[in-house]
């Protein structure tokens, strides 16, 4: 019986290793975290992240052939293969910071394995890293593993969260790389055997190491490029009167192209997409690519200039200030169907009204008040590291409320910001919403989700990312 142990159970290790037992009932599978109340959680009815359809696989399996334990060395010594998904943050200080990987988790990971290995073990990467990572890691196992052999593969992970379980389920393609030598290639087979269980062969891809760590990075940045294509397209619409939805349509259309990932919106989050371009960033740069380099930079650049022309164009609309005024905030998480804020465009929204003194009601399904306190308190590029090194810096956050219901938070606003595409917000009573603002009313929508028309019908003053604007808000330049 092949023993599988995962360090790390977080939104990749826990939905990951849940699928694998499900669809490999004769292979043990224990996922494995320093943090006990992380693990408490995995083994309660109350999971710690959110995630449709997850915790159906996970009643299905714990406790048969899935497992969640804090000793992570009994694990480590007992595994056949170890997949490692640990956090890797971006630098704060030092070589690289705001940039470059932090793999100080990876690095004692790697030593941990090779101290408590008695025989030889698979040792896979499944966290996002730099390229090259496996390399470095290779070279910490052999030369601590008295005489145990290792194997390092390189197997990205490609889930989206809100779809994680269906993407596990049916992936679009698994991609293993590792070293092209003889035990190289039986390790990449122990792995392909593996998802054998359930995916198509012809959609598991086999690459050389360096292959597989570039490619989930160019995976992300090419997804990311969309977005702030479509967006650096939706402030042109917005200042000729072409409606971004309509042009997104149409050259979706174009089979080359395609639909996916042109929503237009205020801005991508998330735990990967910015990180993931600024480590290629900085790859470029420590290979002699500054232009390649700069490339990459911009579509960063593009999506932190959609937050703050949202911005702008909520505080210039409300005659030039939101000082003293109520915004009610719909949506926190990154995207519908999670409860993740990890690099959420939100963060950045409400800093910028905080910063023009505006007093905030938030509503989110699934995000709670102190997550997003913690998210509005927490230094820029600190949110991937522990909390225990989480460094808080003093912000308004007396001036920001959270509440469980939608009209509770809109109840006596002067305008409303819809920043997560959650379905419920499209079934609400906006005429029950308008009845209880103060007038005029306004309705700021990051995700396209409202019908323009029929809210300007009920009284509001609409303003949705790339549409046609109205006449008040033609009168009200936003300037970045």
């Amino acid at each position: 019986m092949v023993k599988i142990c995962c360090l790390g159970a977080g939104y990749v290790g826990g939905p990951t290793m849940a699928v694998i037992a499900r669809k490999c009932p004769s292979i043990e599978v224990v996922v494995v975290d320093i943090s006990v109340a992380r693990i408490t959680a995995w083994n309660s009815d109350q999971l710690p992240i959110y995630e449709p359809g997850l915790d159906d696989v996970v009643k299905q399996c714990r406790g048969r052939n899935l497992f969640f334990s804090s000793d992570i060395e009994k694990h480590i010594a007992e595994s056949d293969i170890i997949f490692v998904s640990v956090n890797t943050p971006t630098k704060t200080r030092g070589l690289g910071a705001g940039k470059a990987a932090d793999l100080t988790y990876w690095e004692s990971a790697a030593r941990m394995i090779a101290d408590v290995s008695k025989s030889d073990k698979i040792v896979v990467e499944k966290s996002t890293v730099p390229v090259k990572t496996a390399e470095a890691i290779e070279k910490i196992l052999t030369h601590n593993g008295r005489g145990t052999n290792f194997q390092i593969l390189s197997n990205p992970e490609f889930l989206a969260e809100g779809t994680a379980i269906q993407d596990l389920f049916n992936p679009d393609r698994v991609l293993i790389g590792g070293r092209e030598t003889l035990e190289g290639r039986k390790a990449v087979q122990a792995l392909k055997d593996v998802y054998a269980h359930w995916v198509p062969e012809d959609r598991i891809l086999t690459t050389n190491l360096w292959s597989a760590e570039l490619s989930k990075l160019a995976a992300n940045a090419f997804l990311a490029q969309r977005i702030s294509s479509v967006n650096a397209i939706s402030a042109l619409c917005e200042a000729t009167g072409a409606n971004v939805s309509e042009v997104a349509y149409a050259v979706g259309k174009d089979s080359r192209i395609g639909p996916k990932f042109l929503n237009a919106s205020v801005g991508f989050g998330g735990s990967c997409f910015q990180k993931d371009i600024l480590n290629l960033v900085y790859i470029c740069e420590c290979n002699g690519l500054p232009e390649i380099a700069h490339y990459w930079k911009q579509v960063v650049k593009i999506n932190d200039y959609q937050k703050s022309r949202f911005v702008n164009r909520v505080i210039s609309s409300m005659f030039n200030t939101v000082s003293g005024k109520k915004i009610a905030v719909l949506g926190f998480a990154f995207k519908k169907d999670t409860g993740d804020t990890r690099e959420t465009p939100a963060i950045d929204v409400c800093k910028g009204l905080l910063g023009d003194k505006a007093k905030i009601s938030i509503y989110d399904p699934q995000v709670t008040e102190d997550q997003i306190q913690r998210d509005l308190s927490v230094n820029k590029i600190d949110w991937d590291h522990p909390l225990h090194l989480q460094s808080m810096s003093p912000t308004a956050v007396k001036q920001v409320s959270v509440t469980w219901d939608a009209y509770e938070a809109t109840k006596g606003a002067h305008g409303v910001c819809i920043l997560t595409e959650w379905d419920e917000f499209k079934q609400l009573d906006y005429q029950r919403i308008y009845d209880s603002m103060q007038k005029p009313a306004f309705i700021f929508d990051g995700r396209n989700v409202v019908n323009v028309e029929k809210l300007r019908g009920i009284g509001f003053i609409v303003y949705s990312i790339g549409k046609p604007l109205d006449s008040w808000l033609k009168h009200m330049p936003a300037v970045v």
